[in-house]
């Protein structure tokens, strides 16, 4: 229901949060109230950006003496100018014709530049605002692409992530294609790790259809500015999910459904077994998650790409401070298993899954750290790429684990006949 919220919202606000393509209409009162009524911005690079703005009603613009200012973001407007000062130092367009194009001076470095209306009732502030027509308008953002003409929608910090989210397909669909069998044997076969590989599916497929729906969002927003932004709600209600589906899973396993520090007969190898503390506290743990990832997707209702791991809400902090607190928790329980366990395979298995648990929670707050040596317009895309890429790995790292002879056989004596992402089950194939 949740999921199914963010993405009405986020349709609903699409024309003013993830296009570039931006329609919508100037508004004189909007102008006057906020000092020039803010349209969007756009992180422009290179030698031939280009912006172009049409308009409906060429002759009512011209009556206003409409024009759209172009403030670079660094610019800040002091507090100590006065309404005409401050937009007087910004670069304008004056709107009098049906379509302007204005080609910006060469950006020695990508720079975000904010896109606002003003008209000659802006700062008569003592004057009526006469009973006029909202004009509307589209205003179309381009940075130059490979070949240096202007036809790139994508702003300096978004160039490159459909082509990231192409190859991040194409890798699971081939690993689809060489896993899919094997891997539905295993799960339809049952056994006593039944239940976590099913929910480690679940997350997996969550992933993919994430990635799936950013790029189908991305690759229209490479052709026309706006993309398809029910998909790309959609993407973060799957990312969501999956965020919410492997705490649940790590912090099950960990609090006693499966890995345990009492020794099981080999008639009962590791299983998922619960309890009323573990369940209310693995529920817990999701639930604080989820609302927290709901706010975050809120809050930065300001971003182009929800999919941008952004810092710059509350709602994200608190979702790093509960990572941290998630990863202490699963350390010190991780630590005591493995300080009190002789078997070095099992001791070794143990390492393993808690190094997957790690790469899954620290890679956000440890990314979001090391971003800062980057230029502004690399952060979030080292971020997002990163973060992604680094999920996937832990879950490659969990099912190996679950799923590999030479670790899991000794922890689990589960048989070979239900283990098939093993070196030796596909020599044996093949």
């Amino acid at each position: 229901m949740s999921c199914l919220l963010s993405v009405v919202v986020f349709t609903l606000l699409g024309a003013e949060v993830w296009s570039k393509t931006v329609t919508g209409q100037f508004r004189s009162g909007a102008a006057r109230e906020h000092g020039g009524q803010f349209i969007s911005s756009f992180m422009f690079t290179g030698d031939n950006s280009l912006l172009v703005c049409r308009l409906e009603d060429s002759a009512l613009a011209a009556e206003k003496e409409s024009r759209l200012l172009l403030y670079p973001i660094l610019d800040l407007d002091s507090d100590d100018l006065s309404c005409s000062e401050r937009l007087s130092r910004a670069q304008f367009i004056l709107l009098h014709q049906d379509e302007h194009n204005l080609t910006l001076p060469r950006q020695a470095s990508p720079t975000t530049w904010r896109a606002l209306y003003a008209d000659r009732y802006t700062c008569q502030v003592s004057s009526e605002i006469p009973a006029l027509s909202d004009l509307t308008f589209t205003i179309l953002m381009f940075n130059p692409d490979s070949a240096g003409n202007p036809l790139d929608h994508f702003s300096a910090q978004e160039a490159g992530l459909v082509s990231f989210y192409f190859l991040l397909l194409l890798a699971y669909f081939v690993s689809g294609c060489i896993y899919f069998q094997p891997l539905f044997q295993a799960v339809r076969k049952g056994g006593p790790m039944h239940t976590v590989l099913i929910v480690l599916t679940i997350v997996l497929s969550l992933h993919g259809c994430s990635a799936i729906c950013n790029y189908i969002h991305l690759a229209r927003y490479s052709r026309d500015g706006v993309g398809i932004p029910v998909m790309g709600g959609l993407a973060e209600c799957w990312d969501m999910a999956s965020q919410v589906s492997m705490l649940y899973l790590l912090l099950s396993l960990c609090l006693g459904w499966t890995l345990g520090r009492g020794r099981k007969p080999q008639s009962r190898p590791l299983q998922w077994e619960s309890s009323p503390v573990s369940t209310a506290a693995a529920v817990g743990g999701v639930i604080t998650q989820g609302v927290l990832l709901l706010w975050q997707q809120f809050s930065d209702s300001h971003s182009d790409h929800h999919s941008f791991h952004s810092e710059r809400s509350l709602a994200f902090l608190l979702l790093i401070a509960l990572r941290l607190i998630v990863t202490l928790l699963l350390a010190s329980v991780l630590y005591q298993i493995t300080s009190t366990e002789r078997s070095t395979l099992r001791r070794d298995f143990y390492l393993s899954f808690t190094k997957g648990c790690f790469l899954w929670f620290l890679c956000q707050p440890v990314l979001v750290l090391a971003s800062a040596i980057f230029d502004e317009h690399q952060r979030e895309k080292v971020v997002t790429i990163g973060v992604v890429l680094c999920q996937s790995i832990s879950m490659v790292i969990l099912y190996q684990l679950f799923l590999s002879r030479s670790l899991y056989w000794e922890v689990s004596s589960l048989s070979s006949v239900s283990l098939p992402l093993t070196m030796s089950n596909h020599r044996g194939r093949y």
